[in-house]
C-alpha cells in the first residue's frame, strides 16, 4: 500500500543528469530545515531520459514513474496523479527554480488556497536567469492576456514553480500535453472556481550546458491557442 505523504514534491525529467541531484538536494535541505522528513516524497517523471537521469534520483532516494509521451503537461499530469503527497509542488529540475521559501506554498495551501504559483518578477532574479523576450515580451503578454480575458490576477503565467492540492487538480480535466499546460492550469483553476494565490520567488540561471526544451515561438503558439481556444468552451 503506497505511503501517504503530507507533500511531493515533483520534477518532470528529461535527461537532466547535469542537474538534477542539485534540485533534489536542494529540495530536501530545504524540507530538513522545516523539520518535515517525514512529511514528504520527491517524484521524478522521466520522460525518455537516454543519460543518467533515472540512476540520480534513485541514487539520491527519489520515487520515479516513466511517462512515454513527450512534454511538460503528459509528465506533470502523470506525477500529480502518481502523487502520495496531499499538496504538489513542482519546478523543472535545471536549478532555476530553488525550495527556499517552500513554506509560502505550503502555508497558502494550508490556509485554503487550492493552487499556488510563484512570481519571478516580484523576487531577485539573478542576471541572465530569463531571455529578454521571455522577460520583456513572451511572459508579460501572455499574462496580460489571461487577465484580461479570465480575470486571472496572475503576473506570471509562465512561472515553473506551483503547487496544487491533488484533491483540486483531480476536479478538473486537463488535456493540455505540451508547455501550454502551464497555461491550461491557471485558465481551468479560474474557471472551476479554484482560490489561486501568488508568491514571489527568486529565479536563478539554468545551469545546465545544453538548450532548454523550451521553444520560444512554437511554445508561445501554443500558449496563445489555449488563451483563445478555452474562450468557445
Amino acid at each position: 500500500m503506497k505511503k501517504e505523504n503530507k507533500l511531493t514534491i515533483l520534477f518532470p525529467c528529461l535527461n537532466e543528469e547535469k542537474t538534477l541531484s542539485a534540485s533534489i538536494n536542494d529540495a530536501k535541505e530545504n524540507m530538513k530545515r522545516l523539520k518535515m522528513n517525514n512529511e514528504y516524497e520527491i517524484l521524478v517523471v522521466d520522460n525518455g531520459s537516454t543519460d543518467n537521469s533515472v540512476k540520480i534520483a534513485k541514487t539520491l532516494g527519489a520515487r520515479v514513474v516513466n511517462e512515454k509521451n513527450k512534454g511538460y503537461g503528459n509528465a506533470l499530469r502523470k506525477g500529480i496523479n502518481k502523487a502520495s503527497g496531499k499538496y504538489i509542488i513542482f519546478a523543472d529540475c535545471d536549478n532555476s527554480y530553488r525550495f527556499e521559501n517552500i513554506n509560502d506554498f505550503i502555508s497558502l495551501l494550508e490556509d485554503g488556497a487550492d493552487f499556488v504559483i510563484g512570481n519571478r518578477f516580484k523576487g531577485i532574479m539573478e542576471k541572465n536567469a530569463m531571455p529578454f523576450s521571455h522577460k520583456y515580451i513572451g511572459t508579460p503578454i501572455i499574462s496580460l492576456i489571461g487577465k484580461i480575458l479570465y480575470n486571472i490576477k496572475v503576473s506570471d503565467f509562465n512561472c515553473g514553480l506551483r503547487a496544487i492540492k491533488k484533491d483540486s487538480f483531480n476536479k478538473i480535466d486537463f488535456q493540455c500535453g505540451g508547455m501550454e499546460f502551464a497555461s491550461e492550469m491557471l485558465i481551468k483553476a479560474k474557471k472551476n472556481n479554484l482560490s489561486i494565490k501568488e508568491v514571489p520567488i527568486n529565479f536563478y540561471k539554468d545551469n545546465r550546458d545544453r538548450k532548454p526544451h523550451l521553444r520560444t515561438i512554437n511554445d508561445g503558439i501554443r500558449h496563445l491557442k489555449v488563451l483563445i481556444g478555452e474562450l468557445k468552451k
